[in-house]
């Protein structure tokens, strides 16, 4: 059921539906988000049921503004504080210590919790009716199928879930991709997802550099090397590749999609053509909507030019990647 997320009304059924341990989807700047109160781990366990997540694989829970984060953290370091000041609310996810004893199912189990406090209207009014009821923070991974496209629309959540689920409808997320993730919880700070800010804007927040994951990181979100996929085959091909397999295309490809800024359309009969915006933000914000697009199309395979090299674009790079790889 797709509710008006601009309704007060609306906001505060959904509300109290979380608060009895039920889930509600909503939007937010990123990607819709599947809901559940934090603080409840029967209620968090019906997301990784619905998603068909593994129990072991955390999600992001997501607050008010910086005061609620220490509800959930047992500490909160200096870089964090510092990245929190310049990027909350937005997209940005910090990884913390967890509180002992609370949020336990969110944070999959591990000592860690991802936090975030999301920009999107929709997600803060319901964010603040919810803490009215007592609930503390949601934990929200994005609103599909385990592994499967992120939903930017309530369109796409309800294609994934149906009609039963409660969704609050706040429009196109504007931004398309999910937030940049970065541990906190160490000795220095580690990117570990990138996103729609740049490695170079997190360190100057940061006030130091960031260090590359290793296998003694925390287990994110999104981090898995498949991921992100519609159910046609992704490849990622360089331009030059792309152009010279087009060239040799057969007469007919019904079952081809491709996604690329240098290649015209209508240069194969049958070819399925989206063009790649020419600036990092507007690829992001349509990505997952191209890659849903495709599917609804009934193609088997989509052929994407290579983004263009620079970190603005690492978030792109990195859906696409995790997107192609079997």
């Amino acid at each position: 059921m797709r509710l008006d997320g601009n309704d007060p009304e609306a906001i505060e059924r959904a509300a109290a539906r979380l608060a009895i341990g039920e889930l509600v989807a909503f939007a937010t700047e990123t990607v819709y988000g599947l809901g559940a109160r934090a603080d409840d781990d029967l209620a968090v366990a019906k997301i990784y049921a619905a998603k068909g997540r593994p129990a072991g694989h955390p999600l992001i829970v997501h607050v008010t503004e910086r005061a609620d984060a220490s509800v959930f953290a047992a500490r909160l370091s200096p870089v964090a504080n510092r990245l929190m000041e310049a990027f909350w609310p937005g997209p940005l996810t910090v990884i913390v210590p967890r509180a002992p004893g609370l949020a336990e199912s969110a944070a999959g189990g591990h000592p860690t919790i991802g936090l975030r406090s999301p920009a999107h209207p929709v997600a803060h009014a319901l964010l603040v009716a919810a803490r009215r009821r007592g609930i503390p923070g949601i934990a929200a991974p994005s609103a599909n199928r385990f592994g499967r496209v992120s939903p930017t629309t309530a369109a796409h959540v309800s294609e994934e879930f149906g009609d039963d689920l409660w969704v609050l409808d706040g429009g196109a997320c504007r931004i398309g991709i999910e937030s940049s993730i970065v541990d906190c919880s160490g000795d220095a700070p580690v990117l570990l997802r990138p996103g729609i800010l740049t490695r170079e804007r997190i360190e100057a927040a940061a006030g130091e550099a960031l260090r590359a994951p290793d296998e003694t990181s925390p287990q994110v979100p999104g981090t898995l090397a498949s991921h992100y996929a519609p159910r046609a085959t992704v490849r990622l091909m360089p331009t030059a590749m792309l152009q010279t397999a087009l060239r040799v295309l057969g007469p007919e490809r019904l079952d081809l999609g491709v996604y690329s800024r240098s290649v015209a359309s209508g240069v194969a009969t049958g070819v399925r053509h989206r063009r790649m915006p020419a600036r990092p933000e507007q690829a992001a914000h349509e990505l997952f909507s191209v890659l849903r697009a495709f599917d609804a199309e009934g193609v088997r395979l989509i052929w994407v030019e290579d983004p263009p090299p620079g970190p603005e674009w690492d978030g792109v790079r990195d859906r696409l990647a995790r997107a192609a790889t079997r």
